[in-house]
C-alpha cells in the first residue's frame, strides 16, 4: 500500500519479523526489532531523548516493501535494561552499540533516520563512521550545545510559562539559578519517590511543550513512570554532561559527513529545539536540504512533518541511489 492512499501520510501499521536482546556490556541489553524488506534498503531509526524509546509508529514512516527497517532502544530506554540507567550511558557508548548492532545483523551500510536526540545521535554517528551511513533524514535539531541545553531549563517558559512554573514548583527558589543541578539532586535521590516524582516532572514538562496545537494523549504518555524515568533521568544525565560532546562538535566535523546526502526537516515553531539549530546546520551544510514546516511545533506526528519525513524517505526510495 503506497502512503499517498491513506488519510495518514504513514505507512501501514506492521510487526517485526524478527526481535531480540543485545548484551552490550555487563550492566545494559539492548531490545532490538526489524520488520519491512529483509533484503529492502536498510534504515535504522534513532529515537529522541535521551531515553524516549521506540514506538509501533516509527515503524510506519518507511515503505516496508523497500525498506529493511531496523529500530532498537537505547541504553536506558523503552524495553532496553535496566530503565533509566545514567551509568555506562554516553554518546560514545551509544555510537559503539549501533556499530555492534550493524554487524550483528549483517548490515554494510545503512540510511540513518533521527530525530531531536536522534538527529544529535545520528550526526554524532555519522561523524564517527561515515563509511556505515547511505545518508540521513533529520528532524528538530538539537546540536546539544550550552544555549540549546539553557533554552530547555529556562526559556520555554517564554512561550509555555505555566508548564515551566509546573517544572520548577518542586524546587526551592533558591535553587531556581542552577535548575540542572536541582534537578539532578532529585533525579539521581536514593529516595526513589523522591527519583520518580522528578522524573514525572522533568518528562512532562517535556511532553507539554512538543506540539505546535497541544495533545493531551501526549502529555499522558509523557506522565507514565516507564516514559518519565528514560526521559527524565537520561535527559538530565546528558544534558549535565554537555551531550559528551565537545561545544559544536557536530558542526565543526561536518565534513566528515557532508558528502552523503541529507534531508533536515524542522518545525517553525518548534519550542523544543528552535529553527536555528537547524538553520545553523544547514549553513554548515548547505548540501543538504531543509524543510522549515510551517505549521508545527517538535513532535514527529505533527501532520505538515509527518508528511515531510515520509516525504523523505520516499525520495531516497525514488531516487535509487544514495551517492
Amino acid at each position: 500500500m503506497d502512503a499517498s492512499t491513506s488519510t495518514s501520510p504513514l505507512f501501514p501499521p506492521l510487526e517485526p519479523h524478527r526481535s531480540g536482546m543485545l548484551p552490550v556490556d555487563d550492566l545494559h541489553t539492548l531490545y532490538w526489532e526489524e520488520c519491512g524488506n529483509p533484503a529492502g534498503v536498510p534504515v535504522l531509526f534513532l529515537h529522541g531523548g535521551p531515553g524516549g524509546g521506540i514506538s509501533p509508529k516509527h515503524r510506519q514512516f518507511f515503505d516496508p516493501g523497500y525498506y529493511r527497517i531496523i529500530l532498537f532502544d537505547q541504553r536506558g530506554a523503552g524495553k532496553s535494561t535496566p530503565l533509566g540507567e545514567y551509568r555506562n550511558n554516553t554518546t560514545q557508548l551509544l555510537i559503539a552499540d549501533i556499530e555492534v548492532l550493524r554487524r550483528m545483523l549483517g548490515v554494510e551500510q545503512w540510511l540513518i533516520f533521527g530525530g531531536s536526540w536522534g538527529a544529535t545521535l545520528a550526526l554524532a554517528y555519522g561523524q564517527a563512521h561515515p563509511q556505515s551511513c547511505l545518508g540521513f533524514i533529520l528532524r528538530g535539531i538539537f546540536l546539544c550545545t550550552r544555549a540549546e541545553i539553557d533554552w530547555f531549563l529556562y526559556g520555554m517558559r517564554w512561550y509555555f510559562p505555566e508548564a515551566h512554573e509546573e517544572f520548577v514548583a518542586a524546587i526551592p527558589i533558591d535553587e531556581r539559578q542552577d535548575l540542572l543541578r536541582a534537578y539532578e539532586k532529585r533525579l539521581f535521590s536514593d529516595d526513589q519517590l523522591v527519583s520518580m516524582q522528578a522524573a514525572r516532572d522533568w518528562s512532562r514538562y517535556e511532553g507539554r511543550c512538543l506540539f505546535l496545537k497541544p495533545q493531551a494523549e501526549t502529555i499522558e504518555a509523557f506522565s507514565d513512570d516507564v516514559v518519565a524515568l528514560g526521559v527524565g533521568r537520561l535527559e538530565a544525565h546528558y544534558m549535565l554532561h554537555g551531550g559528551f560532546l565537545e561545544e559544536d562538535q557536530l558542526i565543526h566535523d561536518l565534513d566528515r559527513i557532508r558528502h552523503l546526502p541529507a534531508v533536515i526537516v524542522q518545525g517553525r515553531y518548534d519550542v523544543v529545539c528552535p529553527p536555528l539549530s537547524a538553520y545553523r546546520l544547514h549553513q554548515a551544510w548547505p548540501e543538504a536540504k531543509l524543510h522549515i514546516i510551517a505549521d508545527a511545533g517538535h513532535a514527529a506526528l505533527e501532520p505538515g512533518t509527518t508528511a515531510a519525513l515520509v516525504a523523505a524517505t520516499e525520495h531516497f526510495r525514488l531516487q535509487q541511489s544514495f551517492n
